[in-house]
Formats: structure tokens, sequence, C-alpha cells
């Protein structure tokens, strides 16, 4: 029954929640993930992604990735922060229709074989490299060497 049960809310997230979106073959979602992008979500098969985690922006993500719980990938630039005499709160969002700022084309693309540890941060523009590890509260800023690790705040190769 909790098999049936999983399988159901994956049809439910998958073909109809986020149906704007690609996935690969077997993913796994925990509970209470978050997506959204501009664009698009691509997702390639056996995918891992823990509960709590978010996708908020435009990602491309490869075959055999492992999120742990409460991973994110954010905007880097999600609200229009340099309008004159306008609070931030009340400026103009990456999701509005009208947004013309910095961030339209920037997406986070995370090659395959990639894991990344509990809470980690990954602004968009990154590129993370294949067979990479992203240590657990890592923000990553910056592009990831394939076959390496990273930690830090912001994430440097160890």
């Amino acid at each position: 029954m909790k098999q049936l049960l999983r399988k159901i809310r994956f049809i439910y997230l998958i073909r109809i929640k986020w149906r704007n979106y690609y996935f690969g073959k077997n993913p796994y979602i925990g509970r209470l993930v978050y997506m959204w992008a501009k664009h698009s979500i691509k997702v390639g098969d056996n995918f891992y992604i823990g509960k709590f985690s978010q996708i908020e922006c435009d990602a491309e993500i490869g075959d055999n990735v492992m999120f742990a719980n409460r991973v994110a990938l954010i905007g880097r630039y999600d609200h229009h922060y340099q309008q004159i005499g306008v609070p931030i709160r009340l400026a103009s969002r990456i999701s509005d229709a009208d947004y013309n700022w910095k961030g339209l084309d920037e997406k986070i693309v995370i090659a395959d074989d990639v894991w990344i540890g509990y809470g980690a941060i990954i602004l968009s523009g990154v590129k993370i490299g294949q067979g990479s590890i992203i240590a657990a509260g890592s923000l990553v800023t910056r592009n990831v060497e394939p076959f390496s690790i990273y930690a830090g705040v912001p994430a440097r190769k160890m």
C-alpha cells in the first residue's frame, strides 16, 4: 500500500503539478519539495531530491544526481534591487512577465553523478562538473570542477 501511495504521489507531481518540466526515468522526490523556473527545469534519470529541497531557477540536472535534504538551487538576480526609490519588496521580480533585468538567461547546470550535501545552496549561473561532491552547508557561487569536492561559504575546492 505504501509503495502504491508513493507511486501515485510521484505521478501527481511529475505529470500534473510539474508537467511543464522534464523528468527522466526513476526519480525520487522527498516530502515538501518546491520547484519553479522562469523557463525550464530538466532532470535526468535516477534523480534523488531530499525533503524540504527547492529548485527556484532554471536548471539542467544530469543522471544519477543526489540532493540531500534542504538543498536549494536559487536565482542570483530574482529581484531588481537597483530600482531607485522602490523598496526591494516591491521591486520587479523574475517571475513577473515584464521583468527585463539580470538573470533571465542564467541557469544552473549539474553534470552526471553529483552529490549535493544537506543544506547546500547553489546560485544560478553555476556549472557543477561530473562526479563532484558539494559538502553540507556550502554556498556555491562559482563553477565546480569535475571529480572534486567543494565546501564552505563561499565553497572552495578541498
